[in-house]
């Protein structure tokens, strides 16, 4: 696992912002009281990670966040032995690490990651929240004060990349999408700088671009690609251009796609 893959943040002043578009935020932190494991489902870009810092920081929790992919092994998660001054010394991987001192350990996009990775987080999941460590002997109980977050993208699956029913109903579900169209412009205007009205504007054009999702593309703008696009025109880019490179690019390779998706930006906002 490289060291971008994890990431631990430490608790902050004040959380970082997000808006809810629910009662996402107190189904989260009643989860959390009952010790209950959550899952998020929700596609690209939609602010699941934000609202998982988010939380992590009003609950005053620290934050390990391991982004999945299709090396990652059980291993990768607990730990292994490794060679240190001659020695062989055994080392905590980070969802051990999560369990002994406590706080969110937050697995983004799990079904990247080998079918083996589910298996080692069953036993955390139900009312033992214990994670066995075979290689040391440990058996190593979770302290009331840590939680256990998954995510993925059930629009974006292929049938070997999907969870197992016996893995789904260990969590509570919390479904997101995209907020809705004044909501989002808020968003993207508080983080970008950018004007409301041009962030309506670019929420418009994402709104038809999305449309097309299942069709000519496998995902639609995220409000992440939105946030992006506001902030190259904030930085003096021009409109087309930043369209081009925050809007256009990232959604497709295809060069008839992308003049189809070109035409819709002209069709769309002129």
């Amino acid at each position: 696992m490289t060291a971008q893959a994890v990431r631990k943040e430490e608790n902050v002043a004040a959380p970082p912002f997000y808006q809810p578009q629910g009662n996402e935020c107190e189904l989260f932190a009643a989860a959390f009281r009952r010790r209950l494991p959550v899952l998020l489902k929700g596609p690209t870009g939609c602010g699941k990670t934000r609202f998982v810092a988010h939380m992590a920081a009003r609950l005053g929790l620290s934050l390990d966040t391991i982004a999945c992919h299709d090396d990652l092994t059980a291993a990768d998660l607990t730990g292994r032995y490794l060679i240190k001054n001659n020695e062989t010394v055994w080392t905590d991987g980070p969802l051990t690490r999560a369990v002994r001192r406590g706080g969110i350990c937050y697995l983004d996009e799990v079904v990247e990651a080998r079918k083996d990775v589910t298996v080692v987080l069953h036993p955390l999941t139900d009312d033992r929240r214990i994670l066995p460590l075979d290689r040391t002997g440990e058996t190593l109980h979770a302290p009331d004060d840590f939680m256990l977050v998954i995510s993925y993208n059930p629009g974006y699956q292929s049938v070997l990349k999907t969870l197992k029913p016996s893995t789904r109903q260990r969590f509570v579900a919390l479904s997101f999408d995209y907020p809705k169209p004044d909501a989002e412009a808020a968003i993207v205007a508080r983080e970008s700088g950018v004007e409301l009205e041009t962030a309506r504007t670019l929420v418009r054009l994402a709104g038809r671009l999305r449309e097309l999702k299942g069709q000519d593309l496998e995902e639609g703008a995220s409000t992440r690609l939105l946030v992006a696009c506001a902030n190259l025109l904030v930085a003096g880019v021009k409109r087309d251009e930043a369209i081009a490179a925050a809007l256009i690019e990232p959604l497709s390779d295809d060069p008839d796609v992308k003049a189809g998706l070109l035409d819709l930006v002209q069709v769309t906002i002129g």
